[in-house]
């Protein structure tokens, strides 16, 4: 059972981000039960809460915030549309896809995943490729992808 609750600050996707999308992508990488808030933010939010939470002064794709670390999972994911739109550009990645993966990540992170050294890393990856590719998305990893497609 996923609550989802979908905040859109920055309105540019929203034509992507429909309620059934998010909520398909976050359910697709769940293992149980979840209280989930996804925000989508402009570059000034995302850059304030990188800075605030992480000391990061720069607004990145995605941050997670896990306020149980158990089950249920009840945490927040914050996106920010300017850098996943010029990432997903930069990769020459569909604007959902890129989304998808981003929201499975989040998904991941909110239930311990991580990827501090290289065999998280991996694990992580092949995870996320597996759920991405029941939903249709292609593995972001796969190594022509990271050639530059």
């Amino acid at each position: 059972m996923l609550s989802l609750s979908l905040q859109q600050a920055d309105r540019r996707h929203r034509q992507v981000l429909s309620r059934h999308f998010v909520r398909r992508c976050l359910a697709a990488a769940l293992d149980g039960p979840a209280e989930i808030t996804v925000r989508i933010v402009d570059t000034d939010e995302g850059r304030a809460l990188n800075f605030d939470f992480r000391g990061q002064d720069y607004a990145t794709n995605v941050l997670t915030f896990d306020y149980a670390n158990q089950t249920p999972v009840l945490a927040d994911l914050v996106l920010c549309a300017p850098v996943v739109e010029r990432e997903a550009k930069a990769q020459d990645l569909s604007l959902e896809h890129h989304y998808a993966h981003l929201l499975v990540h989040g998904a991941l992170h909110a239930q311990g995943w991580d990827h501090e050294d290289d065999t998280e890393a991996a694990d992580m990856q092949v995870l996320e490729a597996f759920i991405l590719a029941t939903l249709g998305v292609p593995d972001p990893y796969a190594p022509q992808r990271r050639a530059g497609g």
